[in-house]
């Protein structure tokens, strides 16, 4: 704020032409420090992922209480099929069920559960009908639906497309049994996306692999703990989840996964991430998609950690030394700075793409990496705009975290 009032004071001083050029100035010396300081956060990032990978190798406690999994699902996309049948090959020692909730018995996914059934009978495996509206976010409220359904003590929440490891179970829930001051109250874990030929998927891909991922790891080191939960995995422990207010508190939350960690952590327990790396189905979005998908995610951060997302500004790492390399004219040691950059923010996409989330598809889209960022940057400008979103074809007001119906 100093510097943007010394800039358009030295430009009202000097008249129309010296004041550009001290415009400029200011400009330069701005973006300077926002691109040194971008700079320093990348080689945060690939400490951080360092980091992971050393927590990922840890050996866990052979713990393997009973889980139930519930899987809330509206609709059937490609790819469904197979995310389901990687829950039912588990190498787990504990027992386990799964429970998917859907709103109407025409739901398409309604086939393929039953399917599910009749391929792996010796598991538990329930379809659970829930067809009341409670509250705007309606994932929520299937899941408070299936809750009286689950007869563990332990609950497992995951989206409908998540497909995982065989070892997935004895990962997570392991994280229930390690020592510490406070009882573990909820264990999440970081997801990779899988692209579907657009343009749109692409970008979505490479931002959740170099952008979104990036950010989780170093407010991991940086706030020494993860203080949320990501939707990917939500593993809680029932006496946790009722001390957090239950799913009731939520049924009106959009960014429901940081809000349920951040319950729980207020509760008096602590949150951990697991080791394990999930996939995530990315949808064929097309550009306009993309942008309304990105916009609501953008919003949803903001809304939930509003001073550590105006902190984001120093994660743009190419935008910035570009505005630098412009305000600079193109000076020697702005495009010094802006070479360095490249290959910095090249180094920490690979780092965290490549080597903490295994994602193949990175690779072959990085050229694609500038055009990403450029879009993110416009996009993390554009989310203070306004409060409007789209989900699931319908728009909605966000206000402190909870959804609104928005009048056309």
């Amino acid at each position: 704020m100093l510097f943007l009032k010394l800039m358009f004071h030295h430009a009202f001083i000097l008249g129309p032409s010296a004041g550009m050029i001290a415009f400029a100035w200011w400009t330069s010396i701005v973006t300077t420090i926002l691109t040194v300081a971008s700079m320093a956060y990348s080689l945060l990032v690939m400490a951080a992922a360092l980091s992971f990978r050393l927590l990922a190798r840890r050996k866990l406690p052979e713990f393997a209480p009973g889980v139930s999994i519930l899987k809330p699902v509206k609709g059937f996309d490609a790819g469904m099929y197979e995310a389901f049948r990687s829950h039912c090959r588990q190498h787990y020692a504990g027992e386990f069920e799964l429970i998917f909730g859907v709103g109407a018995r025409d739901d398409p996914a309604v086939e393929a559960v039953r399917r599910l059934m009749a391929e792996f009978p010796e598991l538990s495996i329930r379809l659970v009908f829930c067809p009341e509206r409670l509250g705007a976010n309606g994932k929520v409220s299937n899941l408070i639906q299936m809750l009286p359904h689950a007869k563990f003590d332990f609950l497992l929440v995951n989206d409908s497309d998540i497909l995982v490891s065989p070892r997935y179970l004895e990962r997570v829930m392991g994280q229930f049994g390690a020592p510490g001051a406070k009882p573990v109250g909820m264990v999440t874990a970081l997801y990779r996306g899988r692209a579907h030929g657009t343009l749109g998927s692409v970008l979505e891909q490479l931002g959740i692999a170099t952008d979104f991922i990036a950010g989780v790891l170093v407010a991991r080191v940086v706030e020494r703990g993860v203080h949320f939960g990501l939707g990917s995995t939500l593993a809680v422990r029932r006496e946790a989840l009722a001390a957090a207010g239950g799913f009731e508190a939520l049924r009106d939350q959009l960014a429901d996964d940081y809000e349920m960690g951040a319950r729980i952590e207020r509760a008096g327990y602590e949150i951990h991430l697991a080791g394990e790396v999930v996939e995530t189905s990315v949808p064929a979005y097309s550009l306009r998609g993309f942008v309304e998908h990105q916009l609501r995610w953008a919003r949803t951060v903001r809304d939930s950690r509003r001073w550590g997302y105006a902190g984001l500004l120093v994660t743009h790492l190419l935008p910035l030394a570009v505005a630098n390399a412009v305000a600079s004219g193109a000076s020697l040691w702005s495009l010094l700075l802006l070479g360095m950059a490249f290959f910095l923010r090249l180094a920490a996409a690979m780092q965290v793409g490549a080597g903490v989330l295994g994602d193949r598809q990175v690779l072959g889209n990085l050229w694609l990496l500038p055009l990403r960022d450029l879009a993110g940057f416009a996009i993390w400008i554009w989310s203070f705009a306004g409060n409007t979103i789209v989900w699931r074809g319908e728009r909605f007001l966000l206000r402190k975290g909870r959804l609104e119906r928005a009048l056309r």
